[in-house]
């Protein structure tokens, strides 16, 4: 199992969970602590606790996009003092970092004002990862788009004194790279995970002439194999604009070990799963930790840094 390094801290895997999937409370977290996971990603947490969107808003297995799961869950959450408490209490069972998540509900003095209770509570956790990339928050707009906001709120994190990320969505001009690179650079983010789901797509039941999911007029966010090229390109676009100085974490369509190979040719540090850990289990970590281990073998490649960001291009 090949270890790797994100925000100064060793994860004992190269494959973790993202956020979002089956990790919302206590229980479910234990199971990801006890798992192959290279770390404890807990669920999205708001300020106040957040009961979500209403159901059905969660395709995890259909026939309409195989390989594929739409949501738009609206991270229904316990809230961040409850987030916090999970994450001390899983600290005393594991050396695996405990990673707390944090969304906005209420624009970003939310952000602030849960940072500022994190400072206070830094032995409960190991890494803030801020998302600023869910698409499923009806009539809030995603502030990695606005790129002011984003600049914004990666200044006012210099006072914190914990590692910190960002979840980012996928981007998709040249322009954006270049400006968000040049915020993250100008900041003390230490990685990035890319990619979110892709917002605002629709699945449709012709049989039923209706809408797959009930929120947002049926649209969700796309995750898993369909969008494996986008989150690859989005990791390709600012491995080489960041050059080792950020962490790149790869999220997005990592079904098996190949996959997560592909993305440490990119120049991912490490990989994020959910699609793939939410239909075939906990012990999807294990079985692509260990096909990338032969793969990397079969590459001969001893450690992750020896192969990351080595994509050749096509002569």
């Amino acid at each position: 199992m090949f270890r790797t390094q994100l925000a100064g801290l060793t994860l004992p895997s190269y494959i973790y969970n993202a956020s979002g999937i089956n990790n919302q409370v206590l229980p479910q977290l234990r199971k990801i602590a006890d798992s192959a996971s290279g770390a404890v990603t807990l669920k999205s947490a708001s300020k106040i606790k957040w009961k979500g969107n209403d159901t059905p808003n969660y395709l995890v297995k259909s026939k309409f996009i195989p390989g594929c799961t739409l949501n738009c869950m609206g991270i229904p959450n316990e809230g961040i003092e409850a987030t916090i408490e999970f994450s001390r209490e899983i600290k005393k069972t594991t050396t695996k970092p405990a990673i707390i998540s944090i969304f906005s509900l209420g624009g970003m003095q939310d952000y602030y004002d849960m940072m500022d209770l994190l400072e206070v509570n830094q032995d409960a956790f190991d890494i803030l990862e801020i998302n600023v990339s869910c698409p499923n928050i009806p009539g809030k707009p995603l502030l990695a788009y606005d790129m002011d906001a984003l600049e914004e709120l990666v200044k006012n994190t210099f006072k914190y004194t914990f590692p910190i990320g960002l979840k980012l969505p996928p981007y998709f001009d040249i322009s954006q790279f270049d400006r968000v690179s040049k915020i993250i650079l100008n900041s003390k983010i230490q990685f990035i995970s890319c990619s979110n789901t892709i917002g605002g797509c629709l699945v449709i039941d012709a049989d039923k002439e209706t809408t797959a999911i009930k929120p947002k007029n049926g649209m969700g966010g796309l995750g898993g194999d369909y969008i494996k090229p986008l989150a690859l390109g989005n990791v390709w676009n600012f491995w080489q604009r960041l050059q080792g100085k950020v962490a790149i974490v790869g999220v997005g369509g990592i079904r098996t070990g190949t996959d997560a190979f592909e993305f440490i040719l990119a120049g991912a540090d490490a990989v994020q799963i959910g699609t793939t850990w939410a239909q075939e289990g906990i012990g999807a970590f294990q079985r692509i930790s260990d096909e990338l281990d032969q793969i990397m073998a079969e590459h001969g490649y001893a450690e992750v840094s020896s192969a990351r960001g080595k994509l050749k291009l096509l002569e």
